[in-house]
């Protein structure tokens, strides 16, 4: 399995990276249900930051959002769960097999993939911020030069020449 094809499974939800329960099923190569049941079983587990359940709007606004979910997850008759990335480490001590154990391995470095990117694209946003500000500065103060040549002060000055009284 592919770390981007994993990437494109990871959607942001409530302000987590999570994975949707039945993107997870077909992974693990179980049913869906089948990851369901096994996560209520052991709900003690999955606190909220680990494992939430979408609302229909979320779920409604994430298949508009989202061209890709269309045909995923369309035929059950609940809601799906969201894993974040400490549910989704947790999953493997409920699915006990191999191949749980290895697609696990894999999300995980998903998962510190693109926190890396996000850290990189905050630290590039910060410096394009920092560079704008500053040429900000410098094109201001070029900008008043310009002007000053264009336009330069004029001063009172003293007229030179023959001066009349007018008495």
């Amino acid at each position: 399995m592919d770390l981007l094809v994993i990437q494109d499974k990871v959607f942001t939800i409530r302000g987590y990276r999570v994975m949707l329960d039945f993107d997870l099923a077909e992974m693990y190569e179980i049913e869906t249900k089948v990851l369901k049941q096994a996560v209520r079983r052991n709900s003690d587990r999955f606190p909220n930051d680990f494992m939430f359940e979408l609302t229909n709007e979320e779920y409604r606004f994430l298949r508009s959002q989202t061209v890709t979910l269309d045909g995923r997850g369309n035929y059950s008759k609940y809601l799906p769960f969201a894993f974040t990335e400490q549910g989704v480490a947790m999953l493997s001590s409920v699915l006990k097999s191999k191949k749980a154990l290895t697609v696990n391995i894999m999300i995980m470095r998903a998962f510190v993939l693109i926190r890396q990117y996000y850290l990189d694209s905050n630290d590039l946003r910060e410096r394009i911020d920092k560079l704008e500000s500053e040429m900000k500065v410098k094109f201001n103060d070029i900008h008043q030069a310009l002007n000053y040549l264009l336009e330069p002060p004029q001063s009172e000055r003293k007229s030179i020449g023959f001066k009349q009284n007018d008495d």
